[in-house]
């Protein structure tokens, strides 16, 4: 999955609500809901969030939680690196489904065994309560949620790599 971080989070109250207040929360939450359903349905899972503004991104990816979270590159929107992942998957004949409303981008990324997603319907499919993945926890541990066990210095390093600042 390809999802287009500041499109979810701008598509649904939960995440925007919270990103009107504090940005690094609201993508530290939907990091942490993409974290948790990549974990309960085995699949592999990269979100990018728009850093082309930001002369000091360098488009690096990170493993956070399980699954890959970028900035784009400075110079380079979240479209861009998008399209190219969703080419890279099409092109080695691999499954990806690219999760944005942005008509534009959804154009360009499907094909072959790329599909898309609505943002507003990936929003619907990570709800709480709307499946048992949001508490998914490997066997023996406590329940619960990805962004509580995020570590406070991950989420430290989530708001200065969204900055551009030092890794």
């Amino acid at each position: 999955m390809i999802v287009d971080g500041y499109n979810v989070i701008h598509t649904d109250d939960r995440y925007s609500a919270l990103a009107g207040r504090d940005l690094d929360a609201a993508r530290a939450r939907l990091v942490s809901d993409i974290s948790a359903w990549s974990a309960a349905e085995g699949a592999s899972a990269t979100v990018v969030f728009d850093g082309g503004g930001n002369p000091a991104s360098d488009g690096v990816s990170h493993d956070i939680g399980g699954i890959e979270v970028c900035f784009s590159p400075a110079g380079a929107d979240a479209d861009a690196v998008i399209e190219g992942l969703a080419r890279t998957a099409r092109e080695a004949g691999q499954e990806a489904v690219v999760v944005t409303s942005d008509a534009a981008t959804q154009w360009v990324a499907m094909g072959g065994r790329v599909t898309r997603m609505s943002s507003a319907q990936f929003v619907r499919e990570v709800r709480p309560g709307s499946r048992e993945w949001l508490e998914h926890t490997p066997a023996g541990s406590p329940r619960s949620r990805v962004d509580e066990r995020i570590d406070p210095a991950v989420r430290d390093a989530l708001a200065r790599w969204a900055r551009g600042r030092d890794r």
